[in-house]
C-alpha cells in the first residue's frame, strides 16, 4: 500500500468534490475508510489525520469555514 498515493487521492477528492468534502467534514475517518477500502485502526487515526493534513494544507482549513 502506497500511503502517499492515498494521500493524494483523498486531497483530489477534498478540492473535486464537494460531497466528500461534507463527509469528511461529519465523520473524517469512515469517509477516509470509504474512499480507501482500508479499515484504519483507532490506534493510527490519528497518524493518519496529521498526514493527511499536511498534505493538504490550506484545503483543510478552506472546507473547515
Amino acid at each position: 500500500m502506497d500511503i502517499k498515493e492515498k494521500l493524494s487521492d483523498i486531497t483530489n477528492k477534498v478540492k473535486n468534490d464537494k460531497d466528500f468534502k461534507n463527509e469528511l467534514k461529519k465523520d473524517p475517518v469512515k469517509a477516509v475508510e470509504n474512499l480507501t477500502g482500508i479499515d484504519i485502526p483507532d490506534d493510527k487515526v490519528d497518524k493518519v489525520v496529521d498526514a493527511a493534513k499536511d498534505k493538504l494544507g490550506d484545503v483543510i482549513d478552506k472546507f473547515k469555514k
